[in-house]
């Protein structure tokens, strides 16, 4: 399963250079507004400690971590909604992603342009959560406008109605109290604030007492903040580029499966609720078409007795039917009709 991270905000923010870092590209990055207009779009490997404590064990020939897209999507501004800038293109850009990186500057430098004229990191992120709360409004009443012509579920106009008032006062959708199968109303509507999102400040030292604020405002949406500074070099972003993607794997609320073998090691990634009988479509569909069952090996299981074999003989291998709930870290081996 694929999940794709798409990195939004102002222009000259550090946008592309995150990019490059986290995807181990070399796309263009320069200083001036909307240097990136066409998304750039790279692949990063989701680190799993797990695989490597599985193959000290087997000694796979190759190991296969899940991976994630990553989307760089040019800078928005105020009015982005309206067209400003390029808006309207590049707010459709962030439709096709399934989480948010919203980047904000916090640092200091008279080369680098800042489109609002000065460094105010809560403003910068009122202003591209406002654009995108519009473009939300603008996509809700768009459809409260059809049913109305044809006298829909007033379930779903009275949900639609408070929805907006909620993005009235300026608030996201992923905040929203949402009842039982009220989301159901606006599942489909692709809203850009019902979207996970995860924030990186970019700063300096000089800038460090802005972030204070900054990360009260982000608590309250429950959200989670990475701080860094891009002036360090690629080797000293390690560790913070390891945590915006496995942030960025949670907030999808994903979990991973393990298949192992003297040929290779690969880690699949699926939805916490998914069942063996979904999972298996992902390795391949003739799997989810001619399956039988799955031979299932908890990953700690396997790593106390260090060997399917073992694991057997301790009576922790089991079969699965259609309806086991695949846990997070579990060894399958499908069996199906070819």
């Amino acid at each position: 399963m694929k999940l794709t991270c798409g990195i939004i905000g102002f222009p000259n923010i550090g946008k592309s250079t995150l990019f490059n870092i986290i995807s181990n590209s070399e796309v263009l990055s320069k200083n001036y507004p909307f240097c990136t207009i066409e998304p750039n779009y790279g692949m990063t490997n989701v680190i799993d400690k797990r695989l490597f404590e599985l193959n000290n064990l087997i000694q796979s020939i190759k190991v296969v971590p899940s991976k994630i897209k990553i989307v760089d999507i040019a800078g928005l501004i105020r009015g982005s909604h309206k067209g400003e800038g390029l808006g309207n293109k590049f707010l459709s850009h962030i439709r096709e992603t399934n989480v948010i990186i919203h980047m904000i500057r916090s640092f200091k430098d008279i080369k680098v342009v800042h489109t609002e004229g000065s460094i105010n990191p809560i403003r910068d992120k009122e202003i591209i959560d406002m654009e995108l709360q519009l473009k939300d409004l603008e996509t809700i009443e768009k459809k409260l406008r059809k049913i109305e012509k044809i006298n829909h579920d007033q379930s779903c106009r009275k949900i639609l109605l408070n929805v907006v008032s909620f993005l009235k006062k300026g608030k996201n959708i992923r905040t929203y109290p949402f009842k039982d199968n009220e989301k159901k109303y606006i599942n489909n509507l692709q809203l850009l604030t019902m979207k996970p999102v995860l924030y990186v400040c970019n700063y300096d030292k000089e800038e460090y007492s802005n972030i204070k604020d900054l990360k009260k405002i982000v608590s309250q949406e429950k959200s989670p903040l990475i701080v860094l500074s891009l002036n360090k070099k690629r080797k000293d972003l390690t560790y913070e580029v390891y945590n915006i993607i496995q942030e960025s794997f949670n907030l999808l609320t994903l979990q991973s499966f393990f298949t192992i073998g003297k040929q290779e090691i690969r880690s699949w990634s699926i939805p916490k609720d998914w069942t063996v009988y979904q999972a298996s479509s992902i390795i391949h569909t003739d799997f989810k078409k001619g399956f039988v069952c799955a031979e299932v090996i908890h990953y700690k299981d396997f790593i106390k007795y260090g060997s399917e074999e073992k694991v057997k003989k301790a009576g922790k291998k089991f079969l699965a039917g259609k309806n086991y709930l695949v846990q997070d870290g579990d060894i399958l081996n499908f069996r199906f009709n070819k």
